[in-house]
């Protein structure tokens, strides 16, 4: 939308660099090391009986803190300074991966197991810092470019590490235990080190008494983020999203060697696949999304990845016609480009899925509150990360299920929960309403929105009235959801009236049309500013019927007196050459474009003071569209 922005510019600044590369070192080093200990395993020529057991038993304490010391992170998040706070827990990480050092050297299993507990509880530590910390560094428009940057990190990072540490007894061969030691302690003294370049942020509520007490705390957090609707369901949609990539990627080995008919390598290429899908997928949500939280890409999302799951079973349902083919002799098999989009696909539907929700809980949540909303994330996404696992292993045990079967009832699961979801918070999939039409009949650039669009609390849009689609961009282009008023007639337009119905749009008529139904929306409009949210009137009451700014009626005074909030300016540019407008007036018809996606502009100006006038008002509006009608 912003013309001349590059989200990777996010990378040459110091404000989010260090932190990128800080997180990025801890999932690549969390990651070799857990895949060095199973590489030590095989090196040592353990059984396979103890091997599982030794496998089956490092995800479970990995993931234990979470569930143990989550609320106490959070809190700690909140009330210390952030960079000071990633500077202990990278500290933390040196120590701990030296613990895990003694236990490669040793060939002691059960030091191994004891700093991935400990590893697992300076992630837990790291957990809540690592998104919350976002939005205090980046502008809100740059919000879900930066989550997409940390989800690419992230994945990437995964898939090194993993590769990387599932190599190193093989390559180091009789060195693999120093070689293993070496890296697990040279990537933390790294993030340590970049760790201290991280500029300071400050504590979202320095002045908060700790609970030490984490049962308690964790069912209060729990509460705090269940707090809002929209953040409540997005939490949810995170969680799903783990436990989706949990079932996925813990099926794949055996699917890579039983389904695909692979040697051990495959496996690597497959989770390369969904790896670079998942990342390409996150990059392109700023894109898609025009900078802005765009939470339309949840439902593309979720479909997403129902429909490639979809593809996945029917393109292999049973085993493999050949076993024992590397990369390059499965590419060469029929049918495994297919298999290869799909895991491509699913991996960047699961990116639009996931950034937006990021992006949605750290925009709608205060400060003050966000590291311990995202420990609430943390121990909810714990719990589906477990259940999953459980379920995997479960449906194939004792029901017998094979891979693919998996595959197919997770696709429609997916589809259904994302149902769900979104028929209880609507907004999710009015904005993919908004979003699929807007951008498919237009082209638009915004000025300022991001800028002067309170972040949180009651506001007032005013904005000039052009054609039956203003609404609809408008809520496309304003990152929080709006509240509009407009004509009962427009409101009641078919296919439109149910996207109006869920953004919860007022309708209203003129005093001599339907007084009553004046009242009740001026009654509405004034329940909706005492609540806190964005209101949006066009103060013409009515479309333009030459392309000018008609004077603006005393109606938003009206609103004004009785409720003082800040008004926020805005302009539409471009519509009256655009089809839905009356410019065709002489055939008595909505006018058809010139060309398929006019170019239109929406433009913000700073927020105006609740007594200024409807003329104050319309001469701002009018300053903001300029000539471009």
């Amino acid at each position: 939308m912003s013309s001349g922005h590059n989200q990777f510019a996010l990378l040459g600044q110091r404000r989010f660099l260090p932190f990128f590369a800080v997180q990025c070192f801890g999932a690549l080093n969390d990651n070799v090391y857990r895949q060095a200990i199973i590489g030590l395993l095989f090196w040592m020529g353990i059984d396979p009986a103890q091997r599982t057991l030794y496998t089956n038993l490092a995800p479970a304490l990995f993931i234990l803190p979470y569930f143990l010391f989550s609320a106490i992170a959070g809190q700690i998040a909140e009330k210390l300074e952030k960079q000071r706070l990633i500077v202990i827990t990278t500290t933390m990480e040196i120590a701990i991966m030296s613990l895990a050092a003694v236990g490669f050297l040793t060939q002691n299993m059960l030091v191994l197991l004891i700093a991935l507990f400990c590893t697992g509880l300076q992630s837990t530590l790291f957990g809540p810092v690592k998104y919350s910390i976002l939005p205090s560094v980046l502008k809100p428009e740059e919000l879900t470019g930066g989550n997409g940057l940390v989800e690419m990190g992230t994945s990437l990072s995964i898939l090194v590490g993993m590769i990387f540490g599932g190599l190193i007894f093989q390559l180091a061969g009789t060195h693999g235990p120093v070689t293993a030691a070496t890296a697990v302690i040279a990537l933390a003294v790294i993030g340590n080190l970049v760790s201290r370049l991280i500029p300071r942020v400050d504590a979202g509520a320095p002045e908060l008494p700790i609970n030490w007490n984490p049962l308690p705390e964790s069912l209060a957090i729990m509460r705090l983020a269940r707090k809002q609707l929209a953040v409540r369901n997005a939490i949810l949609g995170v969680s799903w999203f783990w436990f989706v990539g949990t079932v996925l990627t813990a099926q794949l080995p055996t699917y890579a060697e039983v389904n695909l008919g692979g040697q051990p390598s495959l496996y690597i290429f497959a989770l390369a696949l969904f790896s670079i899908g998942t990342g390409t997928g996150s990059l392109l949500c700023e894109k898609l999304s025009g900078r802005t939280v765009e939470i339309g890409l949840v439902p593309l999302g979720a479909f997403g990845i129902s429909a490639f799951m979809l593809d996945l079973y029917f393109a292999r349902p049973g085993a493999a016609p050949q076993t024992g083919l590397a990369v390059a002799q499965f590419l060469q098999a029929p049918g495994s480009w297919r298999i290869c989009i799909d895991l491509v696909g699913i991996g960047m539907f699961t990116g639009f899925f996931v950034v937006p929700l990021f992006a949605l809980i750290q925009s709608r949540t205060p400060r003050s509150e966000l590291s311990r909303v995202i420990a609430g994330v943390n121990i909810q996404n714990s719990l589906f990360i477990v259940v999953a696992a459980v379920l995997g292993i479960a449906v194939q045990r004792f029901l017998g299920w094979t891979i693919p079967q998996v595959f197919l009832a997770l696709t429609i699961a997916n589809a259904l929960v994302a149902i769900w979801i979104f028929s209880i918070v609507p907004e999710f999939l009015m904005r993919f309403m908004s979003w699929v039409m807007v951008r498919a009949l237009y082209r638009l650039r915004l000025h300022g929105v991001e800028q002067h669009i309170p972040e949180e609390g009651p506001a007032l849009i005013v904005c000039n009235h052009v054609s039956y689609m203003d609404a609809l961009i408008l809520s496309a282009a304003i990152p929080r959801p709006v509240r509009f008023v407009m004509y009962y007639k427009i409101f009641n337009i078919p296919v439109m009236r149910w996207i109006f119905r869920n953004a919860k749009a007022i309708p209203i008529a003129g005093a001599r049309e339907d007084p009553e139904l004046m009242r009740k929306a001026f009654e509405e409009i004034d329940a909706a500013l005492a609540n806190g949210d964005v209101v949006g009137i066009f103060p013409e009451g009515a479309l333009t019927k030459d392309g000018q700014i008609a004077a603006f009626k005393s109606g938003v005074e009206k609103i004004l007196e009785r409720r003082p909030v800040p008004v926020v300016p805005m302009a539409l540019r471009g519509m009256w050459s655009s089809m839905w407008s009356h410019r065709d007036s002489r055939l008595r018809r909505m006018r058809m474009p010139r060309r398929f996606r006019a170019h239109i502009e929406v433009a913000a100006g700073a927020p105006l003071p609740a007594d200024s006038s409807a003329q104050a008002l319309e001469a701002a509006v009018r300053g903001l569209r300029g000539d471009a009608a």
